[in-house]
């Protein structure tokens, strides 16, 4: 299922000086940076929960997950609102990034698979790496980025996070 058929649009980010792409179906929306409220107990590279319009939205520091230095916050950095599936179920996580480039279509002609060195992501992230002007672009699987194991870690977190708020 990650392999990539046809055309599709891709959203592109950076993370220090790499560009990464995500399919467009999995973004619902893009964020200035805000206070992002600290849960305890959760991975370093989870930043935390934002509100979103009454819902509690995890928010995974997209540079911790791939082993590179914590986000600062800049003028730029924003968090990308995307839907992951978990168990038959629609999960929303946010992404913080460095920044937001641009959305744009690529033919899977364009694609390559993913290398076995030479990233900071870990390759198992990595859909493909897609050809664009001279310069490669890291696609990412969403699914695989945001694992069964943290999903499921952060339904329990945000849980009771929600009983919390709520018993207040």
């Amino acid at each position: 299922m990650s392999a990539i058929e046809d055309s599709r649009q891709y959203l592109t980010f950076q993370l220090g000086e790499e560009v990464f792409a995500i399919d467009v179906a999995n973004v619902r929306e893009i964020l200035e940076f805000t206070t992002v409220t600290s849960v305890p107990k959760m991975p370093e590279y989870m930043r935390g929960v934002i509100n979103l319009r009454g819902s509690v939205v995890p928010v995974v520091d997209m540079r911790q997950k791939f082993g590179m230095s914590r986000t600062e916050k800049t003028i730029n950095t924003c968090i990308v609102v995307v839907e992951v599936s978990y168990e038959n179920e629609d999960i929303i996580m946010g992404a913080l990034v460095d920044s937001v480039q641009e959305v744009f279509e690529l033919q899977a002609g364009n694609i390559e698979p993913a290398p076995r060195i030479g990233t900071h992501a870990r390759t198992e992230f990595i859909k493909g790496m897609g050809k664009r002007d001279d310069r490669f672009i890291i696609i990412l699987d969403s699914s695989k980025v945001f694992s069964a194991e943290d999903l499921g870690t952060i339904i329990q977190e945000s849980d009771l996070e929600t009983a919390r708020v709520s018993n207040g």
